[in-house]
């Protein structure tokens, strides 16, 4: 049991980029001021990832009640204090605490057939230890019941949160969530 809540807790740590992307450990580039971070809108680890044509699994169908990813991940980043940090649109600040839907595929973080506590992705894993985009890719989701596992897309709905500054460089979380049929 310990060994799998290790490897869960690793798999959280790479899939949300702490384990590298998220903490910038090398200097400013030559002729950077220190006053003022660069800003990015693509830095390493990040984007709204590619579904493989290869997948077996199918992408996403376009549905009219789900938050689109497009939104989710059209965002830049900035660097503060040596931490990249997500610089959101209005359009997507607007989200924060209001009760939505997204549609994604399943990234559990603990064994088992009934998930509570997951991540939910834009494309589908093609690895068990690869992040398949950025942090504006994926969300944390928990739930009040338990959502079976499956590989293909599920729709949860619940309280959408935008995050400012998580310690595990999540952008996005749902919480009290119920999977949707």
């Amino acid at each position: 049991m310990t060994l799998l809540r290790s490897t869960a807790s690793l798999l959280f740590l790479c899939l949300t980029g702490v384990a590298g992307a998220q903490t910038l450990s090398s200097p400013l580039p030559p002729g950077a001021a220190a006053s003022q971070p660069p800003v990015s809108p693509h830095v390493q680890g990040q984007g709204a990832g590619v579904h493989s044509p290869q997948s077996p699994i199918a992408p996403l169908p376009q549905r009219s009640d789900v938050v689109a990813w497009s939104m989710l991940t059209d965002i830049t980043t900035r660097v503060d204090k040596k931490r990249i940090v997500p610089v959101y649109p209005d359009a997507v600040n607007a989200l924060n605490q209001k009760t939505l839907r997204l549609q994604g595929f399943m990234m559990p973080l603990e064994p088992g057939e009934n998930q509570r506590h997951f991540l939910l992705a834009s494309v589908p894993l093609t690895c068990s230890f690869c992040s398949p985009g950025g942090p504006e890719s994926m969300v944390e989701v928990r739930t009040s019941k338990p959502v079976k596992y499956k590989l293909e897309a599920v729709v949860v709905e619940g309280k959408f949160h935008v995050l400012q500054n998580d310690k595990y460089g999540l952008y996005y979380r749902i919480t009290e969530a119920v999977g949707v049929e």
